[in-house]
């Protein structure tokens, strides 16, 4: 069994041009890609580590209704989505995003707490090249 410590929250960073993002981060901050998801030619999704921990990159999309509202979140990954969703809801977070199944697989919601910072939670979970996810 692993019992190595893995990385549960994620700084989440939109950006217009995400390639570009993904140069500067890598030539500025030292960040290396781990994985780049495309669609049309375009980066909706990528992963990036830097000294030992990661952070997603996103491109702005319209229609999305956490990135509409935010160019940047932290995702937290947790096993039950629609039980924390009703748990944020009680305690008085405004949800922004219901429960939704994502095309890769996680269930997702996404919360404003009250200062106005938005929240993503998921059952996604990151993992460097090569390591198993969970």
């Amino acid at each position: 069994m692993n019992h190595e410590p893995h990385q549960t929250i994620f700084p989440v960073v939109s950006y217009r041009d995400p390639r570009s993002a993904l140069a500067f981060l890598a030539a500025a901050f030292g960040f290396t890609e781990e994985e780049v998801a495309e669609h049309d030619g375009q980066v909706v999704h990528a992963q990036m580590s830097c000294a030992g921990s990661m952070i997603m990159v996103s491109g702005i999309r319209t229609g999305d209704s956490v990135f509409d509202i935010t160019p940047s979140c932290v995702y937290v990954v947790v096993e039950d989505v629609d039980a924390h969703r009703d748990r944020a809801a009680a305690a008085g977070a405004e949800i922004v995003m219901e429960p939704t199944d994502q095309d890769y697989g996680s269930r997702d919601y996404a919360a404003r707490d009250p200062e106005g910072n938005v929240w993503a939670f998921g059952t996604y979970q990151p993992a460097p090249a090569g390591a198993a996810r969970s």
